[in-house]
């Protein structure tokens, strides 16, 4: 089956997908991970805020949230349903938020057994471990010159 990858700013978004990425991100952070946190931040609503998806079928199966922080590209929510997972599809999620960083470094807190995978993307550790939600994450940082 084949796949997709798009990055849409939230006006973009139709009801079906908001509460498809809604629920991806219950999903794998709050149920599976059990983590209840306040997702709903409001920072999907700003302007520079993209929302990468990546479809199988019709099927949310990937996603992440890039933010516009100005000088620096941000990502998060990087996430994958459980049956997309071990197929690569991480790897394609991660470019597709890596395309609109032109010229600026890029930064995300990694959960910390996911930094060697972070790395082969060109992010590096760039502070002390952190618990955030109970789980342990490195900040890391890509340069804009690993592009």
């Amino acid at each position: 089956m084949s796949t997709d990858c798009v990055t849409l700013a939230f006006p973009d978004l139709d009801a079906e997908q908001v509460y498809a990425i809604a629920r991806l991100r219950q999903d794998a952070f709050v149920v599976e991970q059990e983590c209840p946190y306040p997702d709903l931040d409001g920072r999907d609503l700003e302007p520079g805020t993209g929302h990468v998806l990546l479809r199988e079928g019709g099927d949310l199966i990937g996603y992440a949230r890039v933010l516009d922080d100005g000088p620096r590209w941000r990502i998060g929510r990087v996430v994958l349903a459980r049956s997309a997972r071990g197929r690569g599809l991480a790897d394609v999620v991660m470019r597709a938020a890596l395309e609109g960083a032109a010229g600026r470094d890029v930064v995300l807190d990694a959960q910390a057994p996911l930094a060697p995978w972070y790395g082969t993307h060109g992010f590096e550790v760039s502070g002390p471990e952190f618990l955030e939600d109970g789980i342990a994450h490195l900040p890391m940082r890509r340069p804009h010159t690993a592009e």
